[in-house]
């Protein structure tokens, strides 16, 4: 092909190639200016482990995730900044942390355990031990050592970025479980017993209750009429059993049953946890941020079974990679803030 030929080839790429890439080098929209870094930050693990004590967070990888961050200022909707975060995940921090659960006797699992994660001033934020180690999209939780600010292409608008390195909950709606200069992370299993009768057959509970500071605040016979009615496909997988089945699962968000009784607040956000327990002792713990603020619109359904054996109320975790967190007969759920 001559290059006459080729002339208005090239004009053409001339003309569609400025238009996408004009403000940028590459097809990146995250990289507009460098991460400023942090120092790394001593943290200390304690609570229910083997081991406690200080992490080297040296030989950790450096994940990535990208924030659009608000807060509850004065109970209104404040938007902050959109940015990447470069830092070590809670996930990679603990896995190698043995688990020495207080309550092992009663119930060995780990899916009643949570976090809570602080700094040298005593500001706090509590997570669940499941939406560390369970979710289909892990490390979304980090100490993040590293920031950027994502800049729109029209406005050049800069937000401003933190002082020092901070705990960034990738997956919150508003960005209540902030915590600069974290210091210590701390490994606690669900504050509260539940008799355990492995094997009860018929399982079954025909109402749950909701508890809070000790009291009944709602009995539910009936399934909740708040909130969409949604139908989850899921390929059911259990991280001991493995398969379960391709299961649709029906049923209405939890956090619309509950919010009318516990609305959202910074406060429960931060520090908030909720402990549901089954008819034969099962329990699980949810963080209430990953319950009532999530970005990515992953959903707890709360199901009406209706059956005999395993009936009648169920949670699927339609975040969770395992089924683990799926709870049949449903009992109790107790709300407690750390």
């Amino acid at each position: 092909m001559t290059l006459r030929k080729l002339l208005p080839c090239l004009l053409l790429i001339a003309l569609i190639v400025p238009a996408s890439l004009s403000a940028q080098e590459n097809n990146d929209f995250y990289d507009n200016v460098p991460l400023k870094e942090y120092p790394c930050p001593k943290i200390e693990i304690a609570g229910e482990v083997v081991s406690p004590g200080p992490v080297d967070l040296s030989p950790l990888p450096l994940r990535q995730v990208l924030v659009r961050e608000a807060i509850l200022k004065e109970g209104k909707e404040t938007f902050v900044g959109s940015y990447v975060f470069q830092g070590y995940s809670l996930f990679d921090i603990l896995k190698e942390r043995v688990v020495a659960k207080k309550n092992a006797a009663e119930f060995p699992s780990v899916i009643d355990l949570f976090v809570v994660v602080e700094n040298g001033k005593g500001e706090k934020a509590l997570f669940s031990w499941g939406e560390i180690f369970y979710p289909i999209t892990p490390h979304r939780i980090l100490v993040a050592v590293k920031a950027a600010p994502i800049i729109p292409s029209l406005t050049k608008e800069v937000w401003p970025l933190p002082d020092s390195p901070r705990v960034v909950a990738a997956d919150d709606l508003f960005s209540e479980r902030t915590v600069d200069n974290p210091t210590k992370i701390t490994v606690l299993s669900a504050p509260m017993s539940f008799k355990v009768e492995k094997g009860k057959s018929p399982m079954n509970a025909p109402t749950f209750s909701l508890v809070s500071a000790g009291k009944t605040v709602a009995l539910f016979k009936e399934p909740p009429t708040e909130g969409p009615f949604l139908t989850m496909p899921s390929v059911f997988y259990g991280r001991g059993k493995g398969f379960h089945g391709v299961t649709r699962f029906s049923g209405r968000p939890l956090r619309s049953a509950l919010e009318k009784y516990l609305p959202p607040t910074a406060e429960r956000l931060r520090h908030g946890c909720f402990i549901v327990a089954s008819d034969d002792g099962y329990r699980v713990v949810f963080s209430y941020s990953e319950l009532f603020n999530r970005t990515d619109n992953g959903e707890f359904l709360l199901l009406d079974k209706q059956s005999e054996d395993g009936g009648r109320f169920t949670i699927y975790p339609s975040p969770d990679f395992f089924s683990d967190r799926a709870v049949k007969s449903v009992k109790e759920i107790h709300y407690w803030e750390f």
